[in-house]
């Protein structure tokens, strides 16, 4: 009886180290597949949006997240007064004006207007 209690502890010690166990190479390959697939992606385009955001000029036409179309009459220091038309002017947050909705709407040879 005792041998058969010692091939058993002797089948079910360790051997090998940390390695050898699959779960310590998978763990960090899948923190590694996280960053480049999903935080990566996510800091570029808050990057660029912030971007997008610093390059805005008066005269621009923009686009809201609301789906406000307009163009920038003024710019504060965290607002754009936007004038959505015969004179009417409504001012926004700065996050509030949509990147890709104001980039679909500009036409590629159209720039802003200085005054």
């Amino acid at each position: 009886m005792t041998l058969l209690f010692e091939t058993v502890l002797a089948q079910a010690a360790p051997t090998g180290g940390f390695f050898s166990n699959p779960m310590a190479i998978a763990f960090p390959l899948i923190l590694v597949v996280m960053y480049f697939f999903m935080i990566r992606p996510q800091q570029k385009k808050t990057k660029d949006q912030q971007n997008f955001k610093d390059k805005i000029e008066k005269g621009m036409k923009v686009v809201t997240i609301g789906g406000l179309h307009g163009k920038i009459a003024e710019i504060k220091d965290k607002t754009f007064v936007i004038e959505v038309g015969n004179g009417l002017k409504m001012e926004f947050e700065k996050s509030s004006i949509s990147m890709d909705l104001t980039k679909a709407v500009q036409s590629p040879d159209e720039t802003p207007v200085k005054k």
